[in-house]
């Protein structure tokens, strides 16, 4: 090949080759510039349905624009029908080649990987997936650009048959576990293999290696990589904890999209660029995030669990306070409770640099706790204690537990941040005990474990009538009732608000009474103002407040103020990772926003959590509905319907399904029983007017949207401003006077 010319591309010397092609150095004779010219194997374009996908890749591909994606000029072929590309030349080497000389230094390996996420961040934009990340396929400049190369070829060797005799196409040690079982692939896998890339420019070898393929995937499959630290020591614990979340197992574990990592990345790079590279010693960012496990009840009685969940829940709440300290909530780190994982998996789950873990043994009036905080990268100890006193003592130790955590992970705690940690919210051991019960069956969450926290809140009330705390949540018990229609509104607005009020006269700076009064603001009182000053006011006193988070999210998008709400979604999600609920309602803020490929993405990893969540699958088929996905769409609402009797909405969502696809006896059939369930009032009026718009019926929606304001419906307060499934009615004048009424102009 070497001399010769095709088309007007004269061929100078051989550059490299491998599985994909041959890959020379030619002279463009038209433009006088050098390029590089990729022949792809005669087997790979072969099939001319082969050949044509790959030409439509190709196009694809040569639309990224971008500093860190090697281009490509033209597609053309041979004489003889041979395929073969054209791309920018650079003077520089693969980074391949670039790990084979010798050790690389880590603000050049954090540098190098950063500019690969940027890379992929905007292929992954506009749907392109490389499939196909490995050190061969980066290429380092001569001034340290980094060019990500062979965009589209991955995919192409994924979808049709690409191997040979002893030959295999693509690279299995930089395959993700999805890749290697063959599944449908989406932009996670390039995350993984970009992991993978990291490690071995940090190490120098594979994190998953063998002489044999199918070894290789069974580790890829199965096994974890050796430690990063333990092979190079100088190695930030940070840095260890975002290449093994690279390299998490489950799609759903991982960085969730490339710009995730790149922030990861971008912190590291200031960390070096700040203090001249990072030392071996430092703390995991340190550490200003933790979970608070909760403790082992090591009693002889085991209704002694209260105690023990209570204990860490007030420990959650205290540290919570701390503006310059990430907590994860009680939902998250509860989920492990009576479950033997290791340190190092608990903390790579919820994404935090410490773990406080205890136990509790009472006897009588006599307690013995122990605790200990654990760093998470490497699993030492930070700090343990020991306790043995009487149950008077409840809040020195609570304190002490505390204080110790601020001064093990170096946090700055002064002035009325300080006070706010220390403060005790009742003298009472015996009121704090009632409320300790309290918060253990509102916790629960059926309506007889409900009223029986109300009733332990009373007694704590009762036992000390200054307890601010026991009133809110008193205050919480009411309003959460009132959501799942365990009483009726007119007693949660008396109830609660007679509670809250009392909790914030005796203390006007209990960010719980506040979450509380900003929740009745907004489903009771329909007063977004009052609403969101009181959700500011409880996170500017609770910044690890995730279910604060989680309701403003709502609040924001229930306004339209969604580049405001979206962020607080991701915030509250950051402190309760596991969380169903709020995995499933990013996705719906995400729907609200008409941001529909993302919401799909979101709601199909919360689904990965839970196969039977019924409220991912729901707010899936939402998306799915509005993408104009209609059959999809509608196998969501049945499979969501399946999971939850009662959900009419998801019954009125597959009706409007049908009504737009021509099925409109099936839509009207579901109609029918909707109104007949509502003729008792089980069944919303807004939920009917969905089904009346998509039937075309606009009119009969309006009355029906008023109707529901006569209900003082919460779902029409909350999505009648945003419901993309109201636009068809949005001109109509009755429609924006309803919203004028409302309130929501």
């Amino acid at each position: 090949m070497i001399g010769k010319t095709i088309s007007h591309y004269k061929i100078l010397e051989k550059l490299g080759e491998g599985g994909m092609g041959v890959v020379y150095k030619a002279e463009d004779t038209k433009l006088r510039r050098p390029v590089a010219l990729k022949f792809l194997p005669p087997e790979l374009t072969r099939d001319p349905k082969a050949k044509e996908r790959f030409v439509q890749e190709a196009q694809a591909a040569s639309a990224l624009e971008h500093q860190n994606i090697c281009n490509i000029h033209e597609i053309d072929e041979t004489e003889d029908g041979r395929l073969f590309i054209c791309m920018a030349c650079y003077s520089g080497e693969t980074l391949k080649q670039r790990i084979a000389r010798g050790p690389v230094g880590l603000e050049e390996a954090v540098n190098t990987a950063a500019q690969i996420a940027t890379g992929l961040s905007k292929a992954h934009e506009k749907g392109i997936i490389h499939r196909d990340i490995k050190p061969a396929n980066i290429f380092v400049t001569a001034d340290g650009q980094v060019k990500i190369v062979d965009f589209g070829l991955a995919k192409l060797a994924g979808e049709v048959s690409l191997t040979r005799t002893g030959t295999t196409v693509g690279t299995v040690a930089y395959m993700s576990p999805e890749q290697a079982r063959g599944e449908q692939v989406d932009h996670r896998t390039d995350i993984w293999s970009l992991g993978v890339t990291l490690y071995e420019i940090i190490t120098g070898v594979l994190p998953f290696r063998s002489a044999h393929e199918q070894a290789v995937i069974y580790a890829i499959l199965n096994t974890d990589p050796e430690p990063i630290r333990a092979i190079r020591t100088d190695v930030p614990f940070q840095l260890e904890q975002v290449i093994s979340r690279a390299l998490a197992k489950r799609r759903f574990d991982r960085f969730q999209r490339a710009e995730e990592l790149l922030s990861e990345l971008e912190e590291l790079k200031a960390q070096f660029s700040d203090a001249g590279g990072v030392g071996p010693h430092q703390r995991l960012r340190s550490a200003a995030s933790i979970a608070v496990l909760p403790f082992a009840n090591l009693s002889a009685d085991p209704e002694q669990e209260y105690f023990c969940d209570g204990l860490a829940e007030e420990i959650i709440n205290a540290l919570g306070r701390l503006e310059n300290l990430r907590v994860v909530a009680r939902t998250s780190a509860f989920s492990f409770k009576d479950k033997a994982l290791d340190i190092r998996e608990i903390g790579m789950k919820l994404n935090v640099g410490a773990l406080l873990e205890g136990s509790v043994r009472k006897a009588g009036n006599r307690l013995r706790i122990s605790v200990q905080l654990v760093n998470v990268a490497d699993g030492c100890q930070l700090w343990s204690e020991k306790y043995d006193r009487e149950i008077e003592d409840i809040f020195s130790i609570q304190e002490g537990i505390s204080l110790a955590i601020v001064d093990a992970l170096r946090l700055k705690v002064l002035g009325d941040e300080r006070d706010r940690l220390l403060k005790r919210r009742t003298e009472n051991p015996e009121a704090h005990n009632l409320y300790l019960k309290g918060r253990f069956f509102w916790n629960k969450r059926t309506e007889a474990e409900m009223r029986r926290s109300v009733e332990y809140f009373q007694k704590a009330v009762d036992i000390d009538p200054e307890f601010a705390l026991a009133y809110a949540g008193m205050a919480d018990a009411y309003v959460t009732m009132g959501f799942y229609g365990y009483l009726s509104q007119d007693k949660v607005s008396t109830r609660a608000k007679d509670a809250v009020r009392t909790a914030l006269e005796l203390d006007s700076t209990l960010g719980e009474a506040h979450a509380s009064l900003a929740l009745i603001r907004t489903w009771i009182d329909w007063d977004c103002a009052g609403a969101e000053r009181e959700f500011r006011r409880a996170l500017e006193l609770n910044p690890s407040g995730a279910e604060a988070h989680h309701q403003y999210s709502h609040l924001l998008a229930q306004l339209g103020r969604f580049d405001q709400a979206v962020p607080e979604m991701k915030h509250a999600l950051e402190l309760e990772p596991l969380s169903l609920n709020i995995n499933a309602c990013l996705g719906q803020v995400l729907v609200l926003a008409r941001k529909y490929d993302e919401a799909i993405e979101q709601l199909q990893k919360t689904i990965e959590m839970n196969p039977e969540y019924y409220d991912g699958h729901g707010w899936l088929g939402f998306a799915y509905l509005l993408k104009g996905m209609y059959e999809q769409a509608a196998d969501k609402f049945r499979e969501s319907a399946a999971f939850a009797v009662i959900e009419a909405r998801m019954a009125a969502a597959l009706a409007y399904a049908y009504a737009v696809t021509d099925r409109e006896d099936e839509a009207r059939n579901i109609l029918a029983e909707l109104l007949d369930r509502s003729s008792d009032k089980k069944v919303d009026s807004y939920l009917i007017a969905i089904v009346h718009i998509g039937l075309g019926d606009l009119d009969r929606a309006i009355e029906c949207l008023e109707k529901a304001h006569e209900e003082r419906s919460h779902r029409l307060f909350t999505m009648v401003k945003v419901d993309p499934l109201l636009d068809p009615v949005r001109s109509n004048p009755r429609y924006k006077g309803l919203i004028e009424k409302i309130g929501l102009v």
